[in-house]
């Protein structure tokens, strides 16, 4: 089940430059592609001639073009024209309410009617000269809830990450959880500390020692539909932590989209915004390619747990205090799903 009332990525803008891109968004088959004057549009990824997938045609003027006869449908699900055919009655398909902000794709995937851009997640970065962003797209084959789980308890950066961001102090270290409306924030503080590899590259990217002790820190933010933005950095021990000065820390957001695909497989938008050397194009690669190899691990581990969960349906899943941040975040998941069940 999903929320449907509520923005998801659907894409970046790079995937609809060049030709109409077919994704899967909560289970339904969705094409992307620029419109006329060059304004992003989606509808159901289905002719209404002989239900042939509209992702495999292309955008001629602004109208995208069936790949199997040609027939060319408008950017509100209606079709326009066919050669040498009268296609004016024929039913329409749904348009979905999508938006181009941020240097991404957003859909809304309830009533196009009931959509309202100014709800879409707020990235005060994106739109700032003094951060740096760098990110990809993994397709996982795992429930979005084991991703928003993975992202909510970092303890497991210990095991799954141990030679770029794992450390024992992360398991020593209690972290505490609250909730504020839709909101979930789990937050962990380590102080006096040696850095991760990882880390150790982010100080000397801030021009910072990487042989001192640090103070680090992890706030993990969940907001629905599935949305997780995490707070991670370190600064030099003794200088304020989180509130340090800039020159004194490496602090991040570790940007998280999860877009479901389906049940079990899920289109993961991920990145990394920085506000230290943000000019600095080099740095930002070396970060991309190191949080990329991180995530792949995630990717490896979420990929045979979802196995392990399919094979074993009737197995319980055991949850500890550690577990509480993605316990509650999936509270609020349920209870707008069953909110948006009431109204239909």
């Amino acid at each position: 089940m999903y929320i449907k009332n509520a923005w998801y990525v659907a894409c970046t803008p790079n995937e609809i430059d060049d030709k109409p891109l077919g994704r899967k968004i909560c289970g339904e088959s969705v094409v992307l592609y620029r419109g006329m004057e060059g304004r992003v549009a989606a509808v159901e990824d289905y002719c209404p001639h002989r239900g042939a997938p509209l992702s495999l045609g292309q955008v001629i003027e602004g109208q995208l073009v069936c790949g199997y006869h040609g027939l060319e449908m408008g950017c509100d699900g209606k079709a326009v024209s066919m050669p040498g055919q009268r296609v004016r009655g024929f039913p329409s398909i749904r348009s979905f309410a999508v938006v181009e902000r941020y240097g991404f794709i957003w859909i809304w995937m309830g009533a196009a009617e009931a959509a309202d851009p100014s709800t879409i997640h707020n990235l005060h970065w994106a739109d700032s000269p003094d951060w740096a962003y760098g990110g990809g797209l993994f397709h996982i084959n795992c429930d979005y809830r084991l991703m928003i789980d993975n992202l909510m308890d970092l303890t497991h950066e210990t095991y799954v990450h141990a030679t770029s961001i794992g450390q024992k102090e992360i398991d020593e270290t209690p972290s505490s959880t609250r909730v504020e409306g839709d909101r979930v924030i789990t937050s962990r503080f380590m102080n006096g500390i040696e850095a991760p590899p990882f880390w150790k590259m982010a100080l000397r990217g801030n021009n910072l020692p990487d042989s001192q002790p640090v103070d680090r820190w992890q706030i993990c933010n969940f907001s629905p539909p599935s949305h997780v933005m995490i707070e991670v950095g370190v600064a030099l021990a003794g200088q304020g932590g989180y509130d340090a000065p800039a020159d004194k820390k490496a602090s991040s957001i570790v940007v998280d989209f999860i877009t479901p695909e389906s049940e079990t497989s899920i289109w993961y938008f991920w990145g990394m915004a920085r506000n230290f050397n943000a000019k600095d194009k080099a740095l930002t690669a070396a970060i991309r390619e190191g949080q990329g190899k991180i995530f792949a691990e995630d990717l490896a581990m979420l990929e045979q747990q979802q196995q392990n969960l399919l094979r074993l349906p009737t197995r319980k899943v055991l949850n500890l205090n550690i577990d509480e941040g993605g316990v509650k975040s999936r509270r609020v998941v349920d209870r707008l799903i069953a909110a948006e069940q009431l109204i239909a």
